[in-house]
């Protein structure tokens, strides 16, 4: 899929539109946080993987 400007631009008005331009850095927030424990998630499981063998 590829998103050009207006498409990305007319996303991003929507989710303003959701939920208020007031709670998008709080949303960003905890979107970072939850990627990063993921990936904690999956290092961890890795490193217990090849400990395993």
């Amino acid at each position: 899929m590829n998103f050009g400007m207006t498409e990305i631009l007319i996303i991003a008005f929507i989710i303003i539109l959701l939920f208020g331009a007031k709670r998008l850095p709080e949303l960003a927030k905890s979107l970072g946080s939850s990627v990063k424990q993921f990936k904690k998630g999956i290092d961890e499981g890795e490193e217990k993987d090849k400990n395993d063998n």
